[in-house]
């Protein structure tokens, strides 16, 4: 079969050079990659699946995701029977043999998928695709779990390149962070240049050797004299650009993720980290690393939980602190998603500020309140730690104090 399967691989590879589109389905090819042996057919037969996929229509797509999650899923009764063998025996061999059937054939498919150029990022738009498709189709899951095995291996830290972005990074880069910018809107170029080009800031992205034209994840810095307590102030026009050299504290204002088929493969830990590491190198005065973050789910829980928002500051603060540090979700863990991101990093609430974003999207999702954490270089393992043991949320004594001042008063039956 495994000769049968290159020469027919061989007589396609021809047709295909040739510019003839492969006729067979995505299961056939699919079934035909698995096959070959050889790398020039198997290529040939990678690309031939690839661009036989981004050809075809939604319904084709969903053959396909399907073979893919019955077809293509573990031999149940195999797997079971060796690992019996293996429990009695423990012997090398048999672990071997084990091995071989413990992983779907889908895995091997995907990485034979990607042994042709281009091809990290044409699977990353795939596995987009499918993402879009669970919702409705749970079973797609088992598909989606064995590709992120793989990427979580593929884009392993040790793979990825920090890179600054600067107004002098080439076009294409910059019309990317315009487009992928996920919390604070760049509507025009004269936007980005704003974020870019004064000396008082900053852009750094994650970027893999298979993608280098496509940031990963970038995060804003804006290098400032205190904390600052608005998005406004921060990002106004007409502000006095400050020095480098005269600044004390960096401000993470906007975290972006790029790559909608990476969700779930974290990048944002590495990044912050090593982003700090390298603005305390180069500009040793600066004394805080801070952000400047949105609370995405407040204004959600204040509707469910049938709060009346507060029209004071002061109360709007207090309110926020308490579901920042006391309003847990899944596992314990803090309800807000930036929250638990910035918090598992080993931050700590620093402050709160009400009025902070007065856009659109900062009213309807927190009330316009914002806040800062705090990266203590001397305690971000501690913290680190605590939260993961335990589910401890550090904060500072000011926002404890709000917190407990804004914890809302038990609803009578």
């Amino acid at each position: 079969m495994s000769l049968m399967a290159d020469l027919l691989g061989t007589i396609f590879e021809r047709r295909y050079r040739a510019g003839v589109p492969d006729p067979r389905s995505l299961s056939e090819l699919s079934e035909a990659l698995l096959s070959s042996s050889g790398e020039g057919s198997g290529g040939a037969l990678a690309r031939a699946l690839l661009d036989r996929y981004e050809r075809a229509d939604t319904a084709e797509r969903a053959v396909w995701f399907s073979f893919l999650t019955d077809q293509l899923d573990l031999d149940i009764v195999e797997l079971t029977a060796r690992l019996v063998e293996y429990g009695e025996s423990r012997d090398p061999t048999v672990y071997r043999s084990f091995m071989s059937v413990a992983e779907p054939p889908r895995q091997e498919l995907i990485r034979r998928l990607n042994q042709v150029p281009g091809a990290t990022a044409r699977l990353v738009g795939l596995r987009a695709d499918l993402l879009s498709q669970l919702p409705d189709w749970p079973a797609l899951g088992r598909v989606d779990a064995d590709i992120r095995h793989l990427f979580k291996s593929w884009f392993n830290r040790g793979f990825l390149v920090l890179r600054p972005i600067t107004w002098e990074s080439p076009a294409h880069i910059l019309e990317k962070i315009i487009a992928y910018e996920a919390v604070h809107a760049i509507d025009r170029w004269s936007d980005l240049r704003a974020r870019l080009e004064p000396s008082d800031r900053r852009c750094f992205a994650f970027f893999h050797p298979a993608m280098p034209d496509e940031p990963l994840i970038f995060v804003e810095v804006a290098l400032t004299k205190g904390v600052p307590g608005s998005i406004q102030s921060l990002l106004a026009e007409d502000r006095e650009q400050l020095a480098a050299a005269d600044a004390d504290t960096a401000v993470f204002y906007s975290i972006s993720n790029c790559q909608a088929g990476l969700a779930g493969i974290s990048f944002g830990n590495s990044l912050i980290k090593q982003v700090v590491r390298d603005l305390a190198r180069d500009l040793p005065q600066l004394s805080r690393f801070v952000t400047l973050s949105p609370i995405p789910g407040l204004m959600k829980w204040v509707s469910e939980a049938k709060l009346n928002w507060p029209e004071d500051a002061e109360n709007q603060r207090a309110l926020a602190a308490h579901y920042l540090a006391a309003e847990k979700a899944r596992a314990g863990r803090p309800r807000d998603p930036v929250a638990r991101f910035h918090l598992g990093n080993g931050a700590l609430i620093h402050q709160v500020h009400a009025a902070a974003d007065l856009s659109e999207n900062g009213l309807r999702q927190s009330g316009g309140v914002m806040v800062n954490y705090l990266y203590d270089l001397d305690r971000v393992s501690d913290n680190h730690e605590a939260f993961v043991s335990s589910g401890a949320v550090a904060s500072s004594k000011e926002v404890s104090a709000l917190a407990r001042k804004g914890a809302p008063e038990p609803q009578r039956p």
